[in-house]
């Protein structure tokens, strides 16, 4: 049973606009993130209902936001994310002489995961005018994601169903960043002052998910 699911696949840009009353100066800031998850997938039925299989997860993403004042860029925050990963499923078919056969789904994977942050925001004015900047790199990223789904496989043909399906999905990533950041007094483009930490990033959600996919139904011996 070779299939593959598409779990999401977005893309965002949007445009905000900050004003205040007078003699307050407004501000905008743009924002557009991406992401996509795809996981592959092998399973062999191990009874007239039930398979079990095994499946890869890719899962790239990210963000950038650049906030705006008169026309000019005054600050940056952007982050990309990509999770590798492998995991196994079961799933149960209840019946199968049906186009539209119900199904019951329960799947975990796991993985490595990096992490890359940059970043900038210019401060004070005249004399007093600084460029504060940040880039960050992970190492040692981890990441977990456990789904419970139920659905539908419509049988496009003898071999061929498109699934459709809801379930509650929870996922876990951990990544330490080592960040270099850099002081600019002056905003001249010298270097001033460098530090560098790392700290660790800890992201726990809890998530409702709609998702199609399709599988592909091979006879034994095909």
């Amino acid at each position: 049973m070779p299939g593959a699911t598409v779990g999401s696949i977005f893309y965002n840009n949007g445009n905000t606009d900050v004003s205040f009353p007078a003699p307050t100066q407004g501000y905008s800031y743009k924002t557009s993130s991406f992401g996509v998850s795809i996981t592959p997938s092998m399973g062999w039925f191990i009874s007239d209902n039930t398979a079990i299989g095994a499946s890869l997860n890719l899962n790239p993403s990210g963000s950038k936001t650049t906030y705006e004042f008169n026309g000019a860029t005054y600050k940056k925050d952007e982050s990309t994310t990509f999770n590798f990963g492998i995991g196994g499923f079961a799933r149960n078919y209840f019946g199968n002489n049906s186009s539209f056969i119900p199904f019951g789904q329960i799947s975990m994977n796991f993985g490595i995961s990096s992490l890359n942050t940059e970043g900038f925001f210019y401060g004070g004015s005249g004399s007093g005018a600084y460029k504060d900047a940040y880039d960050g790199k992970s190492s040692g990223g981890f990441f977990i994601n456990a789904a419970l789904a139920l659905g539908l496989t419509k049988m496009l043909n003898e071999h061929t169903g498109l699934d459709i399906f809801a379930g509650y999905n929870y996922s876990y990533s951990k990544n330490t960043v080592k960040t270099t950041s850099t002081r600019d007094d002056g905003a001249n483009g010298s270097i001033d002052l460098t530090s560098i930490s790392e700290p660790t990033n800890k992201f726990t959600n809890h998530g409702f998910m709609i998702g199609v996919g399709f599988q592909v139904f091979l006879q034994a011996g095909k």
